[in-house]
C-alpha cells in the first residue's frame, strides 16, 4: 500500500498527529511524513486547500484523501482488512467503535485541561473538577475492557483502534501524575513499551522547543 502521505502536526502536542500516524503503522501503509506548523500562517493556509477543517492528520492515499481519524481509520480497516484494527467479533467490534468513537467526540475538559505534552512531568498538578468525571470515565473504560478482554491491551492481547485512540491519554496522565489503579498503571506500561509509541516519543522528545504549543487541539 505505497503511494501515501500522512500530514501531521507536533509531534510532542498534537494527540490527533499521534492517533492517526499509529492507525497507519499498525495497518502497515508504507506512508511519506509531512509535518507543518500550524503557527505558520502560509502553513495554516496551505493545510487548508488540503483539509477544509484545517486539521490533522490528513492521510492521502493513491487517490483518497481522508482527514477525520475516525474516517482515517474506517479507510485503513477497509483496505487492510487482516491488520486487527478492530476485533473480529461482531460485538467486540461494537464495542471498540463505541469507546473510540466516545473519545473522538467527547472528553472536552480532560483534553482542555490536561494538554498532551509528551515531554513534560508534573510531580503534583492540580486537576480541575470540571475534568475529573473526564478522567474516571476514562479509567471505567479501561477497566470494563481490560476485564472483559483479558488484556494487556484494551481487546486482548495485540493493539487496535481503541488503543490507537487511548495512547495520548496514558501521556496525559503520566505528564500530569494523575494517580491510577494499579490495573491501569499496567495498561499505560503496556502503550510506553508498545515499539510504535516508543519510536513516536522518541522523535516527540527530539522535536525542537521552540515549536509553541497548539492554543486548540489537533
Amino acid at each position: 500500500m505505497g503511494n501515501a502521505t500522512l500530514t501531521i502536526s507536533s509531534k510532542n502536542y498534537s494527540s490527533w498527529s499521534l492517533r492517526g500516524w499509529l492507525l497507519c503503522k499498525m495497518a502497515g501503509l508504507d506512508f511519506a511524513e509531512t509535518q507543518i506548523d500550524l503557527d505558520d500562517p502560509e502553513a495554516r493556509q496551505e493545510l487548508l486547500l488540503l483539509s477544509p477543517s484545517v486539521r490533522v492528520p490528513r492521510l492521502t492515499h493513491k487517490k483518497v484523501t481522508v482527514w477525520d481519524t475516525l474516517a482515517i481509520a474506517a479507510y485503513l480497516d477497509e483496505v487492510a482488512p487482516k491488520a486487527g484494527l478492530l476485533p473480529e467479533d461482531v460485538a467486540a467490534r461494537a464495542h471498540c467503535r463505541a469507546v473510540s468513537g466516545e473519545m473522538h467526540s467527547g472528553f472536552y475538559n480532560l483534553r482542555s485541561a490536561l494538554p498532551m505534552n509528551i515531554k513534560a512531568r508534573h510531580e503534583r498538578f492540580t486537576i480541575f473538577s470540571g475534568a475529573r468525571p473526564d478522567v474516571e470515565r476514562v479509567q471505567e473504560i479501561w477497566r470494563e475492557c481490560l476485564a472483559q478482554y483479558g488484556g494487556p491491551y484494551l481487546f486482548g492481547d495485540h493493539p487496535n483502534l481503541a488503543d490507537a485512540m487511548y495512547a495520548p491519554v496514558c501521556t496525559r496522565f503520566r505528564t500530569y501524575a494523575v494517580e491510577l489503579p494499579e490495573e491501569l498503571q499496567r495498561y499505560c506500561k503496556t502503550i510506553f513499551d508498545w515499539p510504535l509509541m516508543q519510536e513516536w516519543e522518541a522523535q516527540a522528545v527530539a522535536e525542537p522547543d521552540e515549536i509553541i504549543e497548539l492554543e486548540v487541539e489537533f
